[in-house]
């Protein structure tokens, strides 16, 4: 190593110098300068072949190189020279962060708590019973003149008095006999109302009619109309609610020609009387369509509407008429 070393300060003296006088001097000084370097070389010597064998770091993909590992890479390809800075940035250089697993997310479920007996009974306490619910489970009754007293007892409990009251009250000799739910429209009519012939043919007056027949909604007149066929005969019958018809039309044909039968609703029929277009002087009959119930098990007088339309209606000169005897009621 030291003849290496003396060689080569030998090559690089420049062009003449092994000429000049002085160059037995200087090879001398050469010699015993590679006398005193020969420790520290064979030192370096080691050191060099520690690090001979260049361990390089696997970038990511993700990632550019730095500036310090080109650095590193740069001193690793220098020579003799660049041993020393390439081991110590080797230790001193951290390694890549390992990537942590990601979990997956776990998924969480709410456990509702089981509903006990107890709850349920308090739950079926709030509910509140409906009329339908009441209706489906009781059997059906007919109607009784009592009921339709008791309604009216009721109805004026909280807005008249007791003295009031009682001159509302109706005689039972007004009542016709109540239908036992055996009968139809027609059958419950003839035995009612025996002698309608008689009566139908003695009646010319207009803007009236002899028996009124009151139900809930267009649909059930209509209904009731066709189930009255083999009472009515020769009589006219009239129509007397809203659907489709105005007043003013039915006021019209009340005034053109005799009508026998009505059949209608309670506030069209109300209205007409208001205009003065049906008058009840000449009326014998009033007939409820109190049996029937609807899709909702409901009967007539269960709906708070048409309850009210029918006490309103009474108070229009039926009640007076039926404490005379000269009007008849009729829950059919």
């Amino acid at each position: 190593m030291a003849d290496d070393l003396g060689d080569e300060w030998w090559e690089n003296q420049p062009a003449g110098a092994a000429s000049s006088p002085g160059s037995v001097l200087h090879t001398q000084k050469a010699g015993d300068l590679a006398e005193s370097l020969t420790p520290q070389l064979a030192s370096l010597h080691r050191r060099k072949g520690l690090t001979g064998l260049r361990c390089r770091m696997r970038r990511p993909k993700t990632q550019e190189p730095s500036a310090q590992s080109r650095q590193i890479e740069a001193g690793a390809s220098d020579g003799e020279g660049g041993g020393d800075t390439e081991m110590t940035q080797q230790e001193t250089a951290p390694g890549p962060a390992l990537s942590k697993k990601v979990k997956p997310p776990k998924e969480c479920f709410l456990i509702q708590p089981k509903e006990t007996n107890e709850d349920a009974t308090k739950t079926r306490k709030r509910k509140k019973k409906k009329i339908t619910d009441i209706l489906a489970k009781s059997e059906p009754k007919p109607g009784t003149p009592e009921d339709l007293q008791q309604l009216m007892r009721d109805y004026y409990r909280s807005s008249r008095s007791v003295i009031e009251r009682e001159e509302l009250t109706l005689p039972d000799s007004c009542f016709l006999k109540a239908n036992d739910l055996t009968h139809s429209l027609s059958s419950y009519l003839k035995e009612v109302c025996p002698k309608w012939v008689k009566l139908r043919k003695n009646h010319s007056e207009k803007k009236s009619v002899l028996m009124l027949i009151i139900c809930g909604s267009a649909i059930r007149a209509v209904e009731l109309i066709r189930s009255m066929t083999t009472f009515k005969g020769d009589s006219k019958v009239m129509k007397l609610f809203a659907k489709h018809i105005k007043v003013q039309e039915q006021v019209k044909l009340l005034e053109k020609r005799v009508v026998h039968l009505g059949v209608g609703t309670p506030g069209r029929i109300k209205e007409l009387i208001k205009q003065g277009g049906l008058h009840l002087n000449p009326l014998k009959f009033l007939i409820f369509d109190w049996n029937w119930r609807d899709q909702k098990l409901r009967r007539m007088m269960d709906i708070p509407e048409i309850r009210k339309e029918v006490f309103e209606l009474l108070e229009m000169g039926v009640l007076s008429l039926c404490k005379t005897e000269s009007l008849k009621l009729g829950l059919f």
